[in-house]
């Protein structure tokens, strides 16, 4: 059970990695190093996949914590949560569809969907990490 309890932080620095590589990307494609972009948003997918199977571990045996926070930041919690849950739900297929161009070269198209996948991912990625930062550290058992 111990292993378990460290989930929720590994969880917080996958989510973290991933948002440090999707900006690294974002940078470097600007920056026209191609190279460097695509190291960077593989990486940013490979920690993804590694969330993902870290936190339905983490779920699928504790289960759920509820939100022990009060009064004004209750609201602030579940709205995060709520447009985070549902931003991540739509952006496994867009990341998915986005890497899938990438890989067949098909740039125009890539390039066109990932001006939408970038910003949700992001998103998903730096409200996962205030989530687990409201939830475990800033009121644990409030």
């Amino acid at each position: 059970m111990r292993t378990l309890t460290a989930l929720p932080l590994l969880n917080a620095v996958l989510n973290s990695a991933s948002a440090v590589l999707l900006s690294a990307g974002f940078v470097a494609i600007r920056r026209q190093r191609v190279a460097v972009h695509r190291g960077c948003m593989l990486a940013a997918c490979a920690t993804s996949v590694l969330f993902l199977a870290s936190y339905l571990t983490y779920h699928a045996q504790v289960g759920s914590k509820p939100f022990p926070g009060q009064g004004p930041v209750r609201l602030v919690y579940f709205a995060i949560l709520i447009s985070h849950t549902v931003l991540a739900a739509a952006v496994v297929p867009l990341a998915g569809t986005t890497l899938v161009r990438a890989l067949r070269a098909q740039w125009w198209r890539h390039r066109r969907l990932a001006r939408w996948t970038l910003p949700l991912w992001l998103y998903v990625s730096v409200t996962g990490v205030v989530i687990y930062l409201m939830l475990y550290q800033l009121y644990p058992g409030a």
